[in-house]
């Protein structure tokens, strides 16, 4: 999407659509704007629309379209409905046949500045453009949408950077959405590669005989069982800041988890090519990082691998190596991303980084506990942890902490080999999870993890997107790692 800005007001645009946010039955234009606003409520009057999140209305006006596009009530609002409320209403948009749309620069929302309202507008209008139609053969290509911020804008920067980072989000998306016959870890290597090229980062790939060379025995136990290898892609992004140490995002990557010898149920099976979902947050995240042009370092790290049941594919109670000198009893080859993870996590610790964060679809205990409402949060460094919840609180992606408690570290001790993948217990998986991961970072480096099970994709069509991949990390990364400038 094209974003730019105009002087005229938005009653003035001669866009095919205008977009009017709403809380509740409160419509949200700034000053000058009297004459619209009167419309407005004019037309929402006769309507069903009451403001609800991502409830949208479109209303036929002398020249145009008005998009009405709601937050639900004030008292509930966070960040995230923002964004959701631009994409439900340039998503309804697209589906109405538009191709050009306008918004309010400014509008007064609680706690929120000018530029993240812009950023978040911009970004979500640009989401809500997005369809995954690579397989339907009667999918016709659509033009390039348009966006105008209309009336005074006093610093482009948050709109620049808006489009930038939509642009990184809608050309990571179709990647993320791809099943895993047409994304294997080689393919995501490949386009890593070029993504890199094209973006001025540096793209190291290590294949298996450098990962078995390396001592990578965690992620390459994982693979055994495919006729695809492992690959860990390594993406840098050099900064201007010299002396600084470097940032390292890791994303657990499995292009399909069948759950190897201990296979999953059939049902919702298909719906694992998104286990590589933390890999595709990390690698939107490298974009808008390069885009942004920050000044610290800023390593990605994606370990990718199939996890299959074939005749060669590691079986419950074999015992594996991993990248740090720690042995692993693999009671459930299920959970297998602790695994890619571990070795990522040590590779990671090799670069004497500032800090670690990690990404991954880990644990269905997680979706049990939080839903796709938020994902779970867990490390060793607090300060680390609340800027990352404060990152997300502005950025639009919501996290919640959780305990991590030597309780769970004991829990995961085997007693044939260092560690267990899985607990004793049985309970608490998603700390306990934590806890194994916790066991490949050094003391000394700040470390956290995100769990992103229940918000890394959605099974069915929301108003703001369609079913897929929503690329959650991304953003808050971003967020986060430009406020470290």
């Amino acid at each position: 999407m094209k974003i730019n800005t105009s002087p005229a007001p938005l009653a003035d645009q001669k866009k095919e659509a205008i977009i009017v946010f709403c809380q509740g039955s409160e419509i949200l234009l700034p000053a000058g704007n009297t004459a619209l606003k009167k419309t407005v409520s004019a037309l929402l009057k006769t309507s069903a629309f009451k403001g609800e999140a991502g409830q949208t209305a479109i209303f036929p006006t002398a020249g145009s379209h008005l998009i009405a596009t709601g937050m639900g009530q004030s008292k509930d609002f966070h960040n995230g409905l923002l964004e959701q409320a631009a994409a439900a209403a340039t998503r309804a948009g697209r589906a109405a046949g538009f191709k050009s749309f306008a918004l309010a620069s400014c509008i007064k929302l609680k706690g929120m500045s000018e530029a993240d309202y812009q950023l978040l507008a911009g970004r979500g209008a640009c989401w809500g453009t997005y369809e995954f139609s690579t397989f339907k053969t009667t999918a016709k290509k659509k033009s390039i949408p348009s966006l105008v911020f209309a009336g005074t804008v006093k610093n482009r920067t948050a709109i620049k950077k808006a489009e930038a980072q939509g642009a990184s989000l809608l050309s990571t998306a179709d990647l993320a959405n791809l099943p895993g016959n047409e994304a294997p870890p080689a393919k995501i290597a490949g386009w890593a590669k070029t993504m890199a090229r094209e973006n001025g980062l540096t793209c190291q790939i290590l294949g298996k005989a450098e990962l078995a060379r390396k001592g990578c025995g965690a992620i390459l136990s994982v693979a055994q069982g495919s006729a695809q290898d492992a690959k860990m892609i390594i993406l840098k992004h050099a900064g201007t800041d010299k002396r600084a140490k470097p940032i390292v995002l890791v994303g657990k990557t499995v292009t399909f988890d069948s759950g190897g010898i201990s296979l999953k149920p059939g049902k919702g099976m298909g719906w694992m090519r998104y286990d590589k979902c933390g890999g595709m947050a990390v690698l939107a995240a490298m974009q808008m990082i390069a885009r942004m042009n920050v000044k610290i370092p800023v390593v990605g790290i994606l370990g990718a691998a199939e996890n299959m049941p074939g005749s060669n594919a590691t079986r419950p109670g074999d015992i594996v190596k991993a990248y740090n000198g720690k042995t692993i009893e693999v009671l459930n080859t299920d959970a297998e991303g602790r695994l890619v993870l571990a070795d990522a996590l040590g590779l990671a610790a090799d670069m004497k980084p500032a800090a670690i964060v990690d990404l991954a679809t880990l644990t269905g205990a997680c979706i049990v506990a939080l839903g796709s409402s938020a994902a779970a949060v867990l490390g060793n460094d607090d300060q680390l942890i609340g800027d990352l919840i404060s990152s997300g609180a502005t950025g639009g992606e919501r996290l919640w902490q959780l305990p991590l408690y030597k309780d769970y570290s004991d829990d995961m001790k085997s007693d044939f080999a260092d560690l267990s993948n899985l607990g004793k217990s049985g309970g608490a998986g998603t700390a306990t999870a934590a806890a194994f991961l916790q066991e490949f970072v050094p003391e000394g480096i700040p470390w956290a993890h995100l769990d992103i099970a229940g918000t890394a994709w959605h099974e069915s069509p929301k108003p703001y997107q369609a079913p897929g991949a929503t690329l959650f990390g991304a953003r808050l990364l971003a967020q986060w790692i430009a406020g470290q400038d």
